[in-house]
């Protein structure tokens, strides 16, 4: 029987760029930084010579030919495999788990993965144009994977807007708690109250004020309302500077470099799926198939329980997707432990794709420092479409890395998938999640409904009323009947009316 092989994290470095910075780095030189730290985070004098592969979340902020060629050339590392993912946040685990089974499977001695963002700079202080000691911007020559196409109807809505697609989840998890409209608010300011504490304590956090739940939720010329039931303030804020490496190798490479045990970082388990694609298309707006199985299969192949794991750092872009992972594992509203590390995505702050990759380098961080901790990341991309998961702790795997089939599970996942939407519905719905887009001004712009028709096939629409939108603002319009007609000048089906007392 072959030897198993256990794949390590040894190195690990992050890095933010104030807003105050004399003369900021660009993205890729923001990730050079922390790919020196990380590799000097090792103490092993020959690590240059042992990375034959360079994985890199996409960077979105700048663009550059071949961005894992390029920091290969800085880090005079020459990789005989390079990887540069597609946008998606939950890439960083993805590729972890990847380079997890490359090291067990004997592809790779030693894998590099990196990612960062000045999106601060380049978008808000200068405003788009290059400064002249950046370099040009080039179109990528090479991205490894597909970029994710989503159907007209989708783009039609606006559901492929982040906010809008999260807030209906949000309203379909408030509907189906059985929580009133302000019930939820105070339950989503008391979860964010908790994260911002968090980040408020961590050096690399782009907003170092601990906001309270009630700075949370009510509205303010600072923080203004975006989309029904968010503000500003429960929002992933992705105007940031930030940069993460880490090096993942095997135990006998890390001896063969005399790395210290101390810094060994056992990746004991991992998974990634993906949900149906299209929301309208899913059975249900408030669950998540992918987290549910992914999270089982981690912990199996790490030997543990869901008791065994002390802390966790949850994807937080809006409440909704955390609230979905709580509801997935079973977490109670009272449980003691925290669900990130960073802060989150609000507060902590959202390099884009690159977010999980700094909730490992966290993870990294808190285990070396105490090693009894078992850690659980979960990363998500899309609109709550792929997540992945991975465990963290001082112990290898129960099982080994690379020789599970997970075809047929996520194969179960998306056969569920229900038929496209009626695309010109006339008649009634009842609405299994909506959302509010709010002008800056905090006046309600437009609201999007998913609802199921007499016929049982699902349809979406505009509600563009102004007494219609008030009555979405404070009465809960999920699971109400709504009549629906399609408007042929808009070419769009849109709520004319909502029924009382249903």
């Amino acid at each position: 029987m072959d030897k198993k092989i256990n794949p390590i994290i040894i190195g690990a470095a992050q890095f933010t760029q104030r807003k105050e910075t004399t003369q900021p780095l660009d993205s890729l030189s923001l990730i050079e930084k922390t790919a020196r730290k990380a590799i000097e985070d090792t103490q092993a004098k020959d690590i240059i010579n042992y990375i034959d592969a360079i994985y890199m979340v996409n960077i979105v902020s700048w663009s550059y030919e071949d961005a894992p060629g390029e920091l290969g050339k800085k880090l005079n590392i020459n990789p005989k495999e390079k990887k540069f993912m597609p946008d998606g946040g939950q890439t960083p685990q993805m590729l972890v788990n990847q380079a997890a089974e490359a090291i067990a499977n004997g592809e790779h001695r030693c894998v590099l993965i990196a990612g960062g963002e000045a999106a601060y700079t380049i978008w808000r202080r200068f405003k788009g144009i290059r400064p002249e000691y950046w370099p040009e911007r080039k179109e990528p020559k090479y991205i490894n994977g597909d970029r994710w196409a989503l159907k007209a109807t989708t783009h039609n809505y606006q559901l492929s807007f982040p906010t809008t697609a999260y807030a209906i989840f949000e309203t379909a998890l408030r509907a189906s708690s059985g929580r009133t409209i302000e019930e939820h608010n105070k339950f989503m300011g008391k979860l964010l109250e908790h994260f911002s504490k968090i980040a408020s304590t961590n050096p690399y956090s782009w907003t170092q004020k601990a906001f309270t739940a009630k700075e949370i939720i009510t509205p303010s010329s600072d923080n203004r309302l975006v989309v029904h039931p968010y503000t500003k303030r429960m929002c992933a804020n992705n105007s940031v500077d930030q940069a993460g490496t880490i090096l993942i190798t095997s135990e006998e490479i890390a001896e063969k470099l005399n790395v210290e045990k101390k810094k060994w970082i056992y990746i004991m388990g991992g998974a990634t799926f993906r949900n149906i694609d299209e929301l309208y298309q899913r059975p249900r707006l408030d669950d998540s198939p992918a987290a549910r199985e992914g999270v089982k299969l981690a912990l199996e192949q790490a030997g543990l329980e869901l008791k065994d794991i002390n802390k966790f750092d949850f994807y937080s872009c809006f409440p909704s997707i955390v609230e979905i992972f709580m509801n997935e594992l079973g977490i109670k509203e009272d449980d003691p432990r925290d669900l990130t590390l960073t802060g989150g995505l609000p507060f902590f702050g959202t390099p884009l794709s690159n977010y999980s990759l700094h909730a490992i380098v966290n993870t990294v961080e808190e285990i070396r420092s105490n090693p009894s901790l078992k850690v659980m990341v979960i990363a998500n991309g899309g609109y709550n479409t792929k997540q992945s998961v991975g465990i963290y702790g001082k112990t290898p795997s129960a099982l080994q890395w690379g020789v599970r089939d997970d075809s047929k599970i996520q194969k179960s996942i998306l056969e569920r998938e229900l038929p496209d939407p009626i695309e010109k519905a006339n008649g009634k719905i009842i609405v299994n999640g909506y959302s509010i887009l709010y002008e800056r001004s905090g006046e309600p712009k437009r609201g999007t409904a998913i609802g199921t028709l007499e016929s049982n096939r699902r349809c979406v629409a505009f509600i563009t009323k102004p007494e219609l939108l008030s009555l979405a603002e404070s009465q809960e319009l999920v699971g109400k009947t709504c009549i629906v007609q399609y408007d042929p000048k808009m070419k769009r089906n849109i709520i004319i009316f909502i029924e009382a007392n249903n």
